[in-house]
């Protein structure tokens, strides 16, 4: 565990939005931002290998206070509930243990045979959950080196989102796998994604009832599980310009309000509401497409990295010019509370 010492301010913000910047920036793309369930403590890992965790203090400063290092581009990050333990996993195939909080050195899970995509602590199972490129799901007791349960997937895990005992899979070939935690070791339900294209991104409904999809081709799907709710479901259009159309990079819900963010390749974010079906929100652009994104625990920060979009490839990608950020946006309530939609019956 390596110490790392903020970079200096710099003279002006030049975020179109005034979204505050975390210093220093990681020095190549970020792949997943976490905040602690307990504090305002800041995790992103990125393709440097490196897994960083800042302090956003009151005022909107950040102090940063450690990182770790992997062998391989660092890919997904989760918190345990009790907000002293970080997780993180990447194209190592393995997943680090972090007590963070406490100081400790991180110890590693392996078992997964492919790059580690993406993680989810639950506590009410006390488990830890990583989704994998070899098509597997593994349910890890972290007190013990090997997982307790394997569960075979039709295809890579490219997302997953889970709010208990609700749990949603994403993987290639456009396949939602639908799993009920109070039997992990069986599929609930598996449908073919409502969206044409790959998904991107998920997040399970706060209620349990149901989930977001996003996908590459700039459109977010509402699905709810229940049959007896399809009426319900609908898609719609977003992080578009005129004929240009780009990938919906992160679905968050708000902790408090139930409405939701996305993040797009067109550098936009915007906040809805999904039962007036509208956009409450939409913020101006970055000049770089915003990869992912996170609400803290209480939703007043929401936090997100613009850099480079590894879905252009990586032989586009030149780490020495493309420049990434992290900024940390104050959340106003009335951004984000739902409300009627007015002029619509």
């Amino acid at each position: 565990m390596a110490s790392f010492s903020p970079a200096a301010a710099t003279a002006a913000n030049q975020n179109p939005n005034k979204s505050v910047e975390v210093t220093p920036a990681p020095e190549d793309s970020v792949s997943s931002l976490s905040f602690s369930p307990k504090a305002n403590h800041l995790v992103a890992t990125s393709w440097d290998k490196q897994v960083r965790c800042w302090e956003v203090l009151p005022g909107g400063g950040c102090q940063a206070k450690a990182s770790i290092s992997h062998d391989q581009p660092v890919l997904c990050s989760a918190w345990k509930d009790d907000g002293m333990t970080v997780f993180s996993g990447g194209c190592d195939k393995q997943i680090k243990m972090w007590p963070l909080l406490s100081g400790g050195q991180p110890t590693t899970l392996s078992g997964h045979e492919a790059p580690v995509k993406e993680l989810a602590w639950v506590p009410q199972m006390n488990l830890l959950v990583s989704g994998s490129w070899d098509k597997t799901l593994r349910y890890w007791d972290i007190r013990q080196p090997q997982p307790v349960h394997v569960q075979q997937l039709p295809e890579r895990c490219y997302a997953l989102s889970l709010c208990y005992p609700l749990m949603v899979v994403g993987t290639a070939d456009r396949n939602v796998i639908v799993f009920n935690l109070q039997n992990p070791q069986a599929e609930f339900k598996r449908i073919v994604s409502p969206l044409k294209l790959q998904t991107r991104c998920l997040a399970a409904f706060p209620d349990q009832q149901g989930f977001l999809v996003g996908s590459i081709e700039g459109r977010v799907g509402v699905h709810h599980v229940d049959d007896s709710q399809q009426s319900k479901n609908f898609t719609f259009k977003c992080h578009r310009d005129g004929n240009d159309i780009y990938s919906v990079n992160s679905l968050n819900f708000h902790p408090v309000h139930g409405t939701f963010a996305t993040t797009g390749s067109d550098g936009g974010f915007n906040f809805w509401d999904k039962d007036s079906k509208q956009r409450l929100k939409a913020f101006s652009k970055c000049p770089a497409p915003i990869t992912c994104s996170t609400f803290n625990q209480d939703g007043s920060i929401f936090a997100y990295a613009v850099c480079y979009d590894w879905s252009k490839g990586a032989e586009k990608h030149n780490p020495s010019t493309a420049k990434t950020n992290i900024f940390i946006h104050s959340v106003q309530e009335s951004d984000v509370k739902g409300k009627p939609r007015t002029g619509k019956k």
